[in-house]
């Protein structure tokens, strides 16, 4: 299925050699600007820096989107790295979306699905995280934000292979002022640790307006003191998850409603953490990882949820769910400015430090495959046959791998009838999709079936679905 849908990136140009050594000599060479080619492997291991934002939407940010507030910080990280159009989560909500970031393994064999309550185990331990992985490499590592993969003892962060933590266990809205269930969730407190012990026994809403500056602080003061050792940071952000919540400093600054306020927050604190790599000197080796969303908008909560050009959002298999805005900045192995519309997936993340980094791959087995010679180069093709995707427990079919074509199977959905205002949610109504084809080339928005145009390529993905499902969900 060679069905091309990669943009093609720039090189940069290099200067004569003459002219750098003579820079250098009448200048003085910094210590953290190396003249590499792109692509050329660097003599020290990098530090890796990784955001990633709760319900966040694709149009959220420049270049992705065209917002009607201010997003500087991304788009000078998008600047500064290459932008990829093209990236999936393999199921649009929040525990299984983040373990399968962390541990480069799908749903189905982790058995982590949708979205966690408080009293749930969590990601078995037998899955190792980025942060062991890292960890074992001699890293120093971090997390600092909503963690969701567990909250029991041996499945915290701190017990993770995060040696500095800070955040809240689960979701923001898990508590007693859930617009819809107060009574469940008000059961267990919604409580803020740092570094394994509780430091706010139950979040209030004063709380909530201050955690993206503090996973922010905490991220920068991380950086600050770790500047002579490889560090891996993982910064997810709680926002703009409802109820959304941003500092006083950001209030109202937006024009455009609450959530411009809080997406204007998220921006700046992307700002902060970049600059603290540049300011420690650390721009030039390190790996700086941006995912606007572990999954698309929250659709129901209307005007307190982004927006997305692609079909349906959070909890479909629709790419309102599945695709979301990511950049990847790496100077000398990366192109400035550059974009892509390659398909690759967050299972794919945690192959992809293990190979930047020289790291060993977990012990276990993952599905994720270091991408990173595909994403680079012009003429590789993606490892992956296909990418599976699913929603709950429920398996709903498959992406081919150069992300051409797009394979659901019989499944239900829901979609919104009416969005809601002010953070009510609004109605969902279900609907039903059977077997159905769609040419992501032309047709990215899922509009029309074309599987009896193309049977071939219909029974191909259905026979790569079949060998997954039964892989996966025979139990």
């Amino acid at each position: 299925m060679n069905y091309p849908f990669a943009m093609k990136l720039t090189c940069l140009e290099k200067l004569p050699l003459i002219a750098i050594i003579y820079l250098a000599v009448v200048f003085g060479c910094q210590p953290n600007q190396p003249n590499q080619e792109l692509g050329q492997q660097k003599d020290t291991p990098p530090n890796v820096v990784l955001i990633f934002l709760d319900d966040g939407a694709y149009d959220d940010f420049e270049p992705f989107g065209r917002p009607l507030y201010p997003t500087p910080h991304v788009k000078e990280l998008a600047n500064e790295g290459t932008s990829y159009f093209n990236f999936h989560v393999p199921q649009a909500i929040c525990s299984a979306s983040r373990a399968a970031l962390l541990t480069g393994c799908y749903p189905g064999r982790t058995k982590v699905f949708g979205a966690h309550a408080p009293t749930a185990k969590g990601l078995d331990p037998s899955y190792a995280t980025l942060g062991e992985i890292l960890k074992a490499q001699g890293y120093v590592t971090a997390c600092f934000g909503k963690w969701h993969m567990g909250d029991q003892e041996d499945t915290r962060s701190h017990a993770r292979g995060f040696d500095e933590t800070a955040g809240l266990m689960y979701s923001n809205d898990m508590w007693k002022y859930h617009p819809e269930n107060p009574d469940y969730w008000g059961q267990w407190p919604l409580q803020y640790w740092e570094n394994g012990e509780i430091t706010i026994d139950s979040v209030d809403q004063e709380d909530q307006k201050m955690l993206s500056t503090w996973y922010t602080e905490k991220t920068v003061d991380f950086i600050n003191r770790h500047r002579d050792r490889p560090f891996f940071v993982y910064v997810p952000h709680s926002m703009p998850h409802v109820p959304i919540f941003c500092s006083d400093k950001f209030e109202g600054k937006s024009g455009t409603g609450l959530y411009g306020d809080v997406m204007m927050e998220l921006d700046w604190s992307v700002g902060q953490i970049n600059q603290a790599v540049k300011d420690n000197g650390l721009e030039q080796n390190t790996v700086f990882i941006f995912i606007g969303s572990d999954n698309g908008p929250w659709l129901s909560y209307g005007d307190h949820a982004g927006i997305t050009p692609y079909r349906e959002g959070k909890g479909t298999s629709f790419e309102g769910g599945l695709r979301n805005p990511c950049i990847i900045k790496y100077p000398g192995q990366l192109p400035a400015g550059g974009e892509s519309h390659k398909m690759f997936a967050s299972i794919d993340i945690v192959p992809i430090i293990c190979g930047l980094t020289n790291s060993k791959l977990p012990e276990n087995e993952i599905d994720g495959k270091d991408v990173w010679n595909y994403l680079i180069g012009d003429d590789i093709a993606n490892p992956h046959a296909y990418y599976a995707f699913s929603n709950g427990t429920e398996f709903q079919g498959v992406i081919s791998g150069d992300g051409s074509w797009k394979l659901h199977i019989p499944h239900q959905y829901r979609t919104v009838e009416k969005g809601g205002m002010g953070g009510l949610p609004g109605k969902y109504v279900q609907y039903q999709i059977d077997t159905a084809l769609f040419d992501l080339i032309h047709d990215p928005f899922e509009k029309g079936d074309v599987k009896e145009v193309y049977p071939e390529i219909t029974n191909e993905l259905l026979e790569l679905a079949a060998q997954h499902q039964s892989r996966f969900y025979s139990e």
